[in-house]
């Protein structure tokens, strides 16, 4: 095979563990192409020649934006070496991908689509950044964020806790708000997720559990990790449904509708390699993006 026609991969080690890399490997031959690991703590230039740069490098990037020198100069390294390269196909290209550090950044690209034609939404959503209660409040009440609401950190992903969440159920709790954060306002939806794995113009989708039904309430804050309510076989109790909200009849989405969802956000973030969470609200049938990432993980 020509010795230009390979493609350098560059992934964590937890990453790699879940990936096929044989199966992949033989796929990418059976293509015409060559596999090979990318060491970041080489020079490019002395990996030489590739013509594909696959990565995720979503945890250097946010280390590098958390004042990490050595995650800068690594992701400077391979920007330059992007810059110089013109003709190099990057899956994803790194300006696009920042965007998804961002939840809020995220969010607003989302709301800016022709979605909502096809009542498809994002759940109101604002910025929090200060530690004055009264400030809170005025923020949350211009974006028209209701309670409960979920508390998000600013940071999409890259970080463990990226995932460590909250549910605010009154403005009395407005105190647990770990600032900076995102409030989103929540959304019930009988805890079924959706999760739309997109590869360019394709994509597939897969049920999974997620937070049961909550209202308004004096209750006190509850503090959760969305990696584990949402995993395959989770067992929480916060996917528990109580018993005035248990039905036999199954939540079945319009595959059209997902297919709309997969095909906007693929422009809109000008990617080709996403994961997007959606749940329907119960009291509407409404769909709500509710998260997007980049390089999603496996599907099962």
């Amino acid at each position: 095979m020509p010795s230009n026609k390979r493609i350098a991969v560059w992934m964590s080690e937890k990453k790699l563990q879940k990936l096929n890399w044989q199966e992949f490997e033989t796929v990418c031959i059976n293509h015409g192409f060559e596999l090979f690991k990318l060491n970041l703590n080489k020079s490019l230039v002395s990996q030489e020649p590739f013509c594909v740069l696959l990565h995720k490098l979503t945890d250097i990037i946010a280390s590098a934006n958390q004042g990490d020198i050595r995650a800068f100069n690594k992701i400077h390294e391979v920007e330059k070496y992007i810059s110089r390269n013109p003709t190099l196909v990057v899956i994803d290209p790194l300006p696009n991908v920042r965007k998804l550090l961002d939840r809020c950044s995220s969010y607003s690209i989302i709301h800016s689509t022709d979605l909502y034609t096809y009542e498809v939404f994002t759940p109101n959503f604002c910025t929090l950044r200060s530690n004055d209660l009264d400030v809170l409040r005025q923020q949350l009440k211009i974006a028209k964020v209701t309670y409960p609401f979920i508390c998000k950190p600013i940071l999409g992903h890259g970080s463990r806790k990226a995932h460590e969440m909250s549910i605010i159920f009154n403005e009395k709790c407005l105190i647990d708000c770990r600032t900076p954060c995102v409030a989103q306002s929540f959304i019930n939806h009988n805890a079924v997720l959706f999760k739309i794995f997109i590869v360019g113009e394709k994509h597939c989708f897969v049920e999974r559990p997620s937070l049961k039904n909550f209202q308004a309430c004096e209750r006190e804050t509850i503090c959760f990790d969305s990696s584990d309510v949402s995993k395959a076989d989770s067992k929480s109790r916060l996917s528990v449904l109580d018993p005035g909200d248990v039905t036999n009849e199954k939540v079945k989405p319009d595959e059209k509708i997902l297919e709309i969802i997969a095909d906007t956000l693929r422009k809109a973030f000008g990617m080709e390699l996403l994961g997007v969470d959606v749940v329907i609200e119960k009291s509407t049938g409404k769909y709500a993006i509710i998260d997007v990432n980049a390089y999603p993980g496996k599907v099962y």
